[in-house]
C-alpha cells in the first residue's frame, strides 16, 4: 500500500509541534508531577482551539470530522513533547465511545477540550489520570457507564496515575468498546513513536557535544551503531502505525484484519521507544537518570506507555490468534 502524508498532515504536525515547543512541556510536566495542573490546562485549551480534541468528532458537534490518520499525526507530536494527562483517552478513545453511544452533548464537550478517562478491559482495565479528568467512563459487556474511582496508584511515570473504577450510571448499551480500545492502542503507539524520536534526538545531540579523548563520542563506532539501531526501529514502526490508521479508517480491502495491524503497530512502537530509552541512557550515562534532565521525563513516560492499552504479550497473542 502506498501512503504519503499530505500537506494537510504536515501542517497539522507543524501546528502541534510549534504550540508545544512554545509551551515548554518539560516545565509543564514537572508542574503536573508536583500537583499543579494550571500550566497544562492552558496547553489543553490551545490544543482544543486548533482542533486536536475534535479530530475524531463530527463537524456537527464542533469537531473536525477527521480520522485515525490525522489522530496519529497529532499524537506523535504530543509524544515528542511528553505532554502529561489523559490525552489518548480524551482525543482518541472517548470520542469513539460517545459516537457509538450517540451522545451529542458529550461529543460537543469532548471537541471543546474536556478531559476524560476510561477503562476498557482487557487492554486497559484501569483508567489513567482520573484525578485530572472531568468524566470517567467504563465499558462492561458493551455497556457504557459513568464510573466512580475505587482506588488510585502512582505509575512509574510521575505525571501518570492509574485507577480502578466501577460503573455508577449507565449511559448506553450496545457500545462498541473493542473499536474504541483499538483507537487507544493505535494512539498510544503514535505517542510512543514520538517519545522514541525525541529520545533519539537528545542522545544524538549529546553525542555530538560530549568529547572523550579529544573526540566527539558520536564519532565512536559503538555509539553510532547504538543510535542507528534506534533510528531503524523507529522508521520501521512508523509505516505500521500509518498503515493501521488507514485500515481502521476503512482504507483496506474487505477481509483484512485491522486489529492485527494495530497490534503489530503497538508492539513495534513500544519496542522502538523502549530501545530508544535504553540506548539514550547508555549514551548520556548517569545524568539521564536524574529528574533534572529532560531525558528522565521521556524514559519514565515510555516505560508507563509500553504496557498502556495492551501489553506486548497481549498484542503478540492477538497477532498469533489472527494468523
Amino acid at each position: 500500500m502506498d501512503f504519503l502524508l499530505s500537506d494537510i498532515h504536515d501542517d497539522l504536525a507543524s501546528s502541534v509541534d510549534t504550540l508545544l515547543t512554545k509551551a515548554d512541556t518539560p516545565v509543564v510536566a514537572r508542574a503536573w508531577a508536583d500537583g499543579d495542573r494550571s500550566p497544562a490546562a492552558g496547553v489543553f485549551r490551545q490544543l482544543a482551539d486548533i482542533g486536536v480534541f475534535g479530530l475524531l468528532v463530527d463537524e456537527e458537534h464542533g469537531g473536525a470530522g477527521a480520522g485515525a490518520v490525522e489522530m496519529v499525526v497529532a499524537l506523535e507530536q504530543i509524544g515528542r513533547h511528553a505532554l502529561p494527562g489523559p490525552i489518548v483517552e480524551s482525543v482518541a478513545v472517548v470520542p469513539i465511545l460517545l459516537r457509538s453511544a450517540t451522545e451529542s452533548d458529550a461529543l460537543d464537550a469532548a471537541a471543546s477540550g474536556r478531559l476524560s478517562s476510561v477503562a476498557i478491559a482487557p487492554l486497559s482495565p484501569r483508567a489513567a489520570d482520573t484525578d485530572a479528568a472531568e468524566h470517567v467512563y467504563v465499558i462492561d459487556n458493551d455497556v457504557l457507564s459513568l464510573a466512580t474511582v475505587v482506588d488510585t496508584a502512582q505509575s512509574v511515570d510521575p505525571t501518570r496515575t492509574v485507577s480502578t473504577v466501577r460503573a455508577a450510571e449507565v449511559i448506553a448499551d450496545g457500545v462498541d468498546g473493542d473499536r474504541a480500545a483499538q483507537f487507544g492502542a493505535l494512539a498510544t503507539a503514535a505517542q510512543l513513536l514520538g517519545l522514541g524520536s525525541t529520545m533519539l534526538r537528545i542522545a544524538s545531540d549529546y553525542a555530538l557535544s560530549r568529547k572523550q579523548f579529544g573526540r566527539q563520542i558520536g564519532s565512536f563506532q559503538a555509539v553510532k551503531h547504538h543510535l542507528a539501531d534506534v533510528a531503524i526501529a523507529i522508521e520501521m514502526a512508523r509505516p505500521l502505525i500509518h498503515g493501521a490508521a488507514v485500515g481502521i479508517d476503512g482504507g483496506v480491502p474487505e477481509g483484512v484484519d485491522v486489529s492485527r495491524d494495530i497490534s503489530a503497530a503497538k508492539v513495534a512502537a513500544a519496542d522502538a521507544a523502549y530501545l530508544a530509552s535504553r540506548r539514550s541512557l547508555q549514551v548520556l550515562g548517569a545524568i539521564g537518570y536524574t529528574s533534572e534532565h529532560d531525558l528522565s521525563l521521556y524514559i519514565t513516560k515510555t516505560r508507563a506507555l509500553v504496557s498502556a492499552w495492551g501489553t506486548a504479550a497481549q498484542h503478540r497473542s492477538r497477532i498469533l490468534e489472527s494468523l
